[in-house]
């Protein structure tokens, strides 16, 4: 048995989307609600912290330390689960300090998390490691929370939603959703191969690395997989990732991401986050509109929440020109 802490609001609706269906032309779109997991204004975070947060217990941690950007909603989340269970929380974030806290980065502190502001990648991730090795030093028995929570035991998460899905009866020919860190991509792709599913897993990547990342999350499939007593062989070409929109680079808005989120917002009332779910929108739409997918074909938009992102002051353009 797998340890998992059941807190999310599982499981999360499958809601049609006729409106927006007919401005496209079709295909048939439905959207999972996984902006609904009940966690800090929830997201798919929620699902992996499930299986995270029993490993760290297991372990008798006493602290959670993980790493993000200033607008991390996986941090969000993090920290929002160690107040929830005791513990204490450390955040390593990156970015442009604002002169007034917003959105999630707000929300951090809220939540009791100690926040450490670093500037850059490289230095991000040494003081992590140096984070987490003088609090083991110490005695606080940190547990690192990977970045996006995505690592074998969190990606488990996204198994088990392929598995509600079919208890939902969701017959899709396609999941389509945006991907990072590469988590919610391989358990769904996993899950997918668990429990049989016919339909296919589509991911607009939210970073230029569409090679990169098929290799990667191919490899990382392999984890999970093992956990789950599942051998199965994992080649770059099973993991369907398309990178052709983030040359822009990672959170950086075009007129692809407004336009997406105002199509949802104005014709289905549901507001997405410019980064993550943004992105992936606006993949779909252009690919739609290519006819690159069928028009008798059905999609499942996973929508993975970071909806507070619409309240940073850095997003505010997506809200007044979109």
């Amino acid at each position: 048995m797998i340890p998992r802490l059941r807190f999310a609001h599982l499981p999360t609706p499958v809601d049609p989307l006729p409106r927006l269906s007919q401005v496209l032309g079709g295909p048939r779109l439905l959207v999972k609600r996984d902006d609904q997991t009940g966690l800090a204004f929830g997201g798919n975070k929620t699902r992996k912290l499930e299986f995270l947060m029993a490993e760290a217990q297991e372990m008798g941690a006493k602290t959670l330390i993980s790493a993000g950007a200033l607008q991390s909603n996986h941090c969000r989340q993090t920290a929002a689960a160690a107040a929830r269970f005791g513990m204490e929380c450390i955040l390593v974030l990156t970015g442009k300090t604002e002169e007034t806290p917003s959105a999630n980065f707000m929300l951090d502190t809220l939540f009791g998390a100690q926040i450490i502001h670093v500037v850059g990648r490289a230095g991000r991730d040494r003081v992590l490691q140096e984070t987490f090795e003088t609090d083991s030093r110490e005695g606080k028995k940190p547990y690192l929370v990977p970045y996006g929570g995505s690592s074998p035991t969190g990606a488990l998460g996204y198994v088990y939603a392929v598995e509600e899905v079919m208890q939902q009866n969701v017959d899709a020919n396609w999941f389509v959703f945006g991907s990072s860190s590469g988590g919610t991509h391989a358990g769904l792709t996993l899950g997918q191969r668990c429990f049989n599913y016919p339909g296919r897993c589509s991911a607009s990547a939210s970073t230029n690395r569409g090679a990169v990342c098929r290799s990667m999350w191919s490899h990382s499939l392999r984890k999970p997989a093992k956990k789950l007593a599942r051998g199965s062989s994992w080649a770059p070409e099973d993991v369907l990732v398309n990178a052709d929109y983030c040359k822009a680079g990672y959170s950086i808005l075009t007129d692809a991401e407004r336009e997406a989120v105002g199509l949802f917002a104005r014709y289905e009332g549901l507001p997405l986050d410019p980064v993550y779910t943004g992105r992936a929108a606006a993949g779909l739409i252009d690919l739609i509109r290519k006819d690159f997918f069928k028009k008798d074909e059905t999609f499942l938009f996973w929508h993975t929440g970071g909806q507070p992102a619409l309240f940073a002051d850095r997003y505010q353009s997506v809200v007044t020109t979109s």
